[in-house]
């Protein structure tokens, strides 16, 4: 790390700190040749992960979408927003970790379905409606007995 005073580039860390819940690591250093401390901020680096839609089209992955689509499938259900927001940080931990840097949207629809399944029956099928585009009562109707197999 170059030293801001001299532009010396050999630093000692002299002290570590987690910052922001965990998300970045504060570092104080001291350069080796002025002698001076300054403080750096060390964040983890992620890849953009890009969102092929169904019409071919190519987005950047918005997790602010899947969220609202999430919470819209859960509202007026027993399900609280620290739920919510630990199924979409479950998909976008899947999503990072895997090698794919392009990614469908039914991909994600599919890890979205699992994990609201696990949570909420109505809400699972309040999403997949949405999701899977039911053309009518019968479509309903094959999702919920596929349900109750299940069970």
């Amino acid at each position: 790390m170059k030293c801001p005073f001299c532009a010396f580039e050999e630093s000692k860390v002299i002290d570590s700190r987690s910052a922001d819940d965990g998300e970045r690591i504060r570092r104080r250093r001291e350069c080796l040749n002025c002698q001076k401390r300054f403080t750096t901020h060390e964040n983890i680096e992620t890849v953009p992960i890009i969102v092929v839609k169904r019409d071919k089209s190519r987005e950047a992955f918005d997790r602010n979408k899947l969220f609202k689509g999430i919470l819209r499938a859960c509202e007026k259900r027993p399900v609280s927003i620290e739920q919510t927001e630990g199924i979409v940080d479950k998909i976008e931990a899947a999503l990072q970790k895997s090698l794919d840097r392009e990614v469908t949207s039914l991909q994600i629809g599919e890890l979205a379905m699992t994990e609201i399944k696990k949570v909420d029956e109505v809400a699972y099928v309040r999403f997949a409606s949405v999701y899977r585009q039911f053309k009518d009562i019968n479509t309903f109707l094959e999702e919920l007995n596929k349900l109750l197999k299940e069970k």
